[in-house]
């Protein structure tokens, strides 16, 4: 099976921008790729995913603003597309306006894994994206197993409320400071609603609580609930 390989990256908002108007700066800094055609080449498919604003469950995040899902061609594209011509004169100029940073320094490399298949984002579509940090001492690929094995048997349970699809990424280059992650959930739902109720329900625990206890260093952890606001 070939691998997939993904940049995604956990963006926090330029301060000089209102949260409510990051989501259309996002779109409009994604629009600037079509000057880019070996990003274009390179890059296979993005969701943007924003932040949903008065989701205010215990267990959220609220300092971040989106997340972005980019599927990439392959590995080299991850190394090649920081240094592509047209990104530098035309990409990274604006990444100031929208972002509190330069783009590479919240980005993540990793290989994709889908443990439930499910639809396609599409715009609006709702998703719980977790940034998950293993136990100190404990190895990557022992991370790896427990994490796959504790999902499997969440998504085994057909009493699952609403839950659509569900990916786990795993960290495949060094990640930047500030954003030492070795695995992203995407747990994708529904609705909203159906989010909520999980969230607040039975697998509460096991997308935010001490399911992840065996595994993961908890006060690290970063969950961010999301809708896709920009796609393609």
């Amino acid at each position: 099976m070939q691998m997939k390989y993904k940049m995604i990256y956990l963006a926090r908002r330029n301060p000089g921008l209102a949260a409510e108007d990051f989501p259309r700066a996002w779109r409009e800094h994604s629009a600037l790729g079509r000057q880019c055609p070996n990003v274009g080449a390179r890059v296979l498919g993005v969701a943007q995913c924003a932040r949903i604003l008065d989701a205010a469950l215990p267990g959220l995040s609220t300092d971040y603003d989106g997340v972005n899902l980019m599927q990439l061609r392959d590995l080299e594209s991850a190394h090649a597309i920081w240094s592509d011509p047209d990104v530098v004169s035309v990409m990274k100029p604006d990444e100031l306006r929208v972002f509190d940073g330069h783009v590479a320094g919240f980005t993540l490399v990793t290989t994709e894994r889908v443990l439930r298949e499910g639809p396609a984002p599409a715009i609006g579509a709702v998703a719980l994206i977790s940034f998950l940090a293993r136990r100190p001492g404990m190895h990557p690929d022992e991370f790896a197993a427990a994490w796959a094995a504790q999902t499997a048997a969440a998504v085994a349970d057909d009493s699952l409320p609403g839950v659509q699809s569900v990916v786990h990424n795993l960290t495949a280059l060094p990640p930047p400071a500030g954003y030492a992650f070795d695995g992203i959930a995407e747990w994708w739902f529904a609705s909203r609603e159906a989010a909520a109720a999980a969230l607040t329900g039975g697998m509460r625990e096991a997308l935010l609580g001490e399911g992840l206890a065996p595994f993961c260093d908890s006060a690290r952890n970063v969950h961010v609930m999301t809708r896709v606001t920009h796609g393609r």
